[in-house]
């Protein structure tokens, strides 16, 4: 900004007033260029390059020609992409419930006051989302053998036979793993968003009579469905993404039990990398994350009516 006289005419005689005259300030703008950049090479570059390829179509003889959506039309067709959609799904609707009441119980009775050690539990909570998700599935990986794992000594100890790796459970234990890794760090959105209630209200509530149940009811549960919608979206879009977990857990699990289209994140990569298809490979990831996105914005939109009753 700088400063400019101009001459104004005041009972006749011309006196020099001071103007202030804008000048663009691009300061900000420099301190956000080192992420702009970086955004745009990691995230809008690839973005536009995958819907670009996947208009194209790799041949034998002929090389890469464009076939417009012939890869989209190809994939609604495809009943390995639909399977691993519905698995993921499944997961989704199972897993995700799960954990977020998990994460929320757990920190309801941290912001209780109540519980011994509030320090430690809430460490500890939080420590699993800290390890590396390939660290977390092997450690867990070992848990579940049953030929050399914990699960395997437990069998061998009652003369049981459980087989956690076994087809029917085998997604029950990588939403277990999940849960494991997952639950403390949605704790933590829940934990933050009770820590903002004044506990004025608290007071208010315990002289009128109210029980600690009541308190849940009525000030906290309401309190948390900003960070609910918050939490549910994020589940969603790392569920559709389900991809460490199967990839590592496929070599140590017997037989044919993790395919290589078991979720769409696994086929997407087995294409480009094994199959030879990125082109195919890039429309489905495309579509996934349509899907994903489409599925993300109802919830917010639901979250959003919610909050206007």
């Amino acid at each position: 900004m700088s400063e400019q006289s101009v001459p104004v005419m005041t009972g006749g005689h011309s006196v020099a007033a001071r103007v202030n005259k804008h000048k663009p300030d691009w300061r900000g703008w420099k301190f956000m260029a080192p992420f702009a950049v970086v955004f745009v090479f990691v995230f809008i570059i690839p973005i536009v390059y995958a819907i670009y390829i996947s208009f194209f179509k790799k041949q034998m003889i002929g090389g890469t020609r464009f076939v417009g959506v012939e890869n989209y039309a190809r994939l609604f067709q495809d009943g390995q992409f639909w399977s691993s959609v519905g698995r993921v799904a499944l997961f989704t609707v199972v897993q995700v419930p799960i954990m977020l009441f998990l994460a929320a119980a757990i920190a309801l009775a941290i912001d209780s006051m109540k519980l011994h050690g509030t320090k430690f539990f809430r460490i500890s909570t939080f420590l699993p989302y800290a390890v590396p998700a390939v660290v977390s599935t092997l450690i867990w990986g070992f848990v579940y053998g049953a030929k050399y794992g914990l699960i395997g000594s437990f069998n061998d100890f009652f003369g049981t036979n459980i087989d956690l790796f076994a087809p029917n459970v085998l997604l029950a234990s990588i939403g277990n793993i999940n849960t494991w890794e997952f639950t403390g760090y949605n704790m933590l959105i829940f934990y933050s968003s009770l820590s903002t209630i004044p506990h004025s209200l608290y007071e208010a509530a315990s002289i009128d009579g109210a029980s600690e149940w009541q308190i849940v009811k009525s000030i906290k549960l309401p309190e948390l469905k900003g960070s609910l919608a918050i939490t549910v979206i994020f589940s969603i879009i790392g569920s559709f993404q389900l991809f460490n977990e199967p990839s590592i857990l496929q070599n140590m699990v017997p037989g044919n039990a993790i395919t290589t289209y078991y979720t769409p994140n696994m086929y997407a990569y087995n294409l480009s990398f094994s199959g030879n298809q990125s082109n195919y490979a890039a429309a489905l990831a495309i579509t996934m994350a349509v899907i994903t996105m489409a599925i993300a914005y109802a919830v917010q939109l639901n979250s959003m009516k919610e909050q206007m009753k």
